[in-house]
């Protein structure tokens, strides 16, 4: 069974990083694309930035750009996240599916494979 597991979350301060992960087990990473969603506590989950299958294309959301790198190997999709804001904290899922586009928000009852997430707050 094909089943993905993210880890890395944590506590950290503003301006800080973190590095999450989101391994595979049971079929390797590049038959997928993967997306990483954001859920802030209360909201709706909502993606930040994606990579297709061969990693040759990524995306990522607004709120994202410049501070999150998206990239993979065979077996895990990193999430590096860097200068991190509290409006940053949340739990962090990563989904697989055969697209990569986070701007056009498909419903999340569309992505077919879903991790448990990993928790991560920003705060001093």
């Amino acid at each position: 069974q094909f089943q993905l597991v993210e880890s890395g979350g944590g506590l950290v301060q503003p301006g800080g990083s973190l590095r999450l992960s989101c391994a595979s087990r049971g079929i390797p990473l590049n038959y997928i694309a993967i997306t990483w969603f954001h859920q802030a506590p209360g909201k709706e989950r909502e993606g930040v930035s994606c990579i297709t299958r061969s990693g040759e294309s990524t995306n990522y959301a607004d709120s994202v750009k410049g501070r999150f790198t998206i990239s993979r190997d065979n077996k895990t999709v990193y999430l590096q996240m860097n200068s991190l804001k509290p409006e940053d904290t949340g739990d962090y899922y990563c989904a697989g599916s055969p697209w990569c586009d986070v701007s056009a928000a498909y419903p999340v009852t569309w992505y077919d494979y879903w991790g448990r997430g990993t928790q991560v707050t920003v705060s001093s």
